[in-house]
């Protein structure tokens, strides 16, 4: 129950779709990212290329997602990433995992290569592939519009790419819902080398758990508990994500010109807060389900309507490129969203070509008559966004990423990446276990794999004092074993801020009518972490690739309350090993894979 049982395959090589049982493995692995890892580590050799046609695209739903769990909106890509090489998961949320749910699927798997464009219809147990050479070209908000219209019911959902996808870039993202993204490792790259353009859904039948009454019990409390929380319940509702600017900032550790300072003198100008003070915010807008509502619904002066920006995208074009101009920042968000762009990966490439601009590696005339690629310049975020997302000019090397862009140029140093993706808003040299979880994270750099900032910073569940190391490697264990559990069950990793362990197995045992002890939950994410962890090594994964640009391990911070600090990831690498049952070269050991039935 809240398991659908139903897998929809579909082979765009042959043009075929058919319906398949959902495989036994779901108690192992819950469902979501879990069981979408196992069918992936199953089916897809490691060693392929991620743009081939032998890669495969898992987008897939917990047993949550659809519920009336807080936050069951969540849906899962896992495929092999082409930004890192990785075992790729990106989550999104909006409105589209439900409507899957709905249409009685727990997950779609395409495979193959379709010859021309072509998108995927889905209403109810109906299912086609139509051609979409028409569609081909178009940005996300055409696509989206088109294809609601063509499907004839305005209440389905649609997940799609952009030209960015199309054109292979590196960092592509898979665009629900038009501003809800699955964005990072470059998901909507392999979207696009499948030439699937999108999947529109439609679904009648809301999934049923198998104790309802206990099952709402369960989710009334965990609301109540998500609405007296400090964050959930006031910080985000109130400020969306962008509550954090000044938060971090204050405490030193907001990455400011391609990560070389770590405060910014003019946040004030791009926080929260600004947003609403300048009358920009209009309303919040909810993903599914959810009680938090941290999306934000914006329009600028110049006439754009649009969503966001989150944390993360407002400091990638803002700080990280030394940028105070919020406009410039919304309509580079916008773009992303209008392109499929992940917007870290975005910002944090444009901040490292800033960097290499000024210090004289890139010419002037590189840049074809384009705006100059210095710090501070609002026309640069927006025009190099542009150029990125229809791979023009100087764009098409920047399509790469920051790694291979910095490498092809003799400097990779100037790249702020680990596994070749870069690495969100938060300098870990005033955040040390955030630094070992940056380092360790099975996608490359990530900051959504184990949010140590929430007891480093935040201080939830409990504070912790973010330059001690000892326990540290512990709690990265235990956020990232817990966070591979929500995942899996198709939640959003913000009820994680108010909620806990034993709430998520008060959730799922209601849903599902199973029995599970809190630390039979935990396991589940310990054993998903290792599997993504065992292919990540048979795909050359090495773990001298477990650590962080030198920046960061060798520069003390300049200025502000870590000045002085570099990230001891020496110390702490080898503790994480060890509290992970691994060897010390950082290899599952036979006993562990054994202990979680891995194999």
């Amino acid at each position: 129950m809240s398991f659908n049982g139903k897998i929809l395959r579909v082979n765009l090589t042959e043009g075929s779709v058919k319906v398949e049982e959902l495989p036994k493995d779901a108690e192992l692995y819950l469902g979501g990212r879990g069981l979408a890892t196992k069918m992936f580590y199953d089916e897809v050799g490691p060693e392929i290329d991620p743009l081939s046609p032998e890669n495969k695209l898992f987008f897939a739903t917990g047993p949550l997602t659809g519920t009336a769990a807080p936050t069951g909106g969540r849906y899962m890509v896992v495929t092999k990433g082409p930004l890192t090489g990785t075992i790729a998961s990106s989550n999104s949320g909006g409105y589209f995992g439900a409507e899957l749910k709905f249409a009685g699927y727990d997950m779609i798997i395409v495979e193959g290569k379709s010859e021309k464009p072509v998108y995927l219809s889905i209403n109810n147990e109906h299912a086609e592939i139509k051609d979409a050479e028409h569609l081909w070209g178009k940005d996300v908000f055409e696509t989206t519009d088109k294809m609601l219209e063509e499907f004839g019911d305005k209440k389905a959902r649609v997940a799609c790419i952009g030209p960015a996808g199309e054109k292979l870039v590196k960092f592509a993202a898979i665009m629900n819902d038009k501003h809800r993204a699955a964005g990072r490792t470059g998901v909507g790259a392999v979207m696009g080398s499948k030439n699937l353009k999108g999947i529109v859904v439609r679904g009648k039948n809301r999934p049923s758990v198998k104790v309802p009454a206990r099952f709402m019990e369960v989710v009334k409390e965990k609301v109540k508990k998500l609405k007296e929380n400090g964050i959930t319940g006031e910080g985000l509702p109130k400020l969306g994500t962008k509550v954090l600017d000044n938060i971090i900032n204050q405490n030193g550790l907001y990455p400011t010109n391609n990560f070389q300072d770590s405060v910014f003198e003019l946040t004030d100008e791009i926080s929260g807060e600004a947003l609403v003070e300048k009358g920009y915010l209009i309303k919040n807008m909810p993903c599914f389900g959810c009680p938090i509502a941290c999306g934000r619904r914006v329009t600028l002066p110049n006439g754009i309507e649009t969503e966001g920006p989150e944390y993360e995208t407002g400091w990638a074009f803002g700080a990280d490129c030394g940028v105070s101009d919020l406009i410039a920042i919304v309509e580079a968000n916008h773009l992303c969203n209008q392109y499929g762009l992940d917007t870290i990966s975005t910002g944090a490439t444009i901040a490292c070509a800033m960097e290499m601009y000024e210090k004289g590696i890139i010419k002037k005339e590189e840049l074809n008559n384009g705006p100059e690629l210095k710090f501070g310049s609002s026309e640069a975020i927006v025009f190099y966004t542009k150029q990125i997302g229809m791979r023009e000019g100087i764009g098409d090397k920047l399509a790469e990423g920051s790694y291979r862009f910095a490498e092809s140029y003799g400097h990779p140093e100037f790249s702020m990446t680990v596994k070749k993706q870069e690495i969100p808003a938060y300098d870990p040299r005033g955040a040390q276990g955030h630094g070992l979880e940056y380092a360790t994270s099975n996608r490359g750099g990530c900051h959504v794999r184990g949010y140590m900032i929430s007891p480093e910073i935040l201080g939830a569940p409990e504070k912790l004092d973010p330059q001690v190391l000892d326990g540290k490697a512990a709690w990265v264990k235990a956020f990232q074993d817990l966070t591979a559990v929500i995942d899996a069950g198709g939640l959003c990793l913000f009820t994680s801020f108010a909620l806990g362990a034993d709430d998520y197995r008060d959730l799922i045992n209601a849903a599902l009518g199973w029995d599970l002890s809190t630390e039979e939950l935990l396991k589940i994410g310990e054993r998903i972490w290792n599997l993504e962890r065992k292919f990540n090594l048979e795909a050359g994964i090495d773990p001298s690739q477990d650590t962080l640009p030198k920046r960061l391990l060798k520069e003390p911070v300049k200025e502000g309350p870590n000045k002085g600090q570099v990230v001891h990831l020496e110390q702490l690498l080898p503790k994480y090993y060890e509290i992970r049952g691994w060897n010390k070269e950082g290899k599952p050991t036979e006993e562990k894979l054994k202990e979680l039935k891995i194999i």
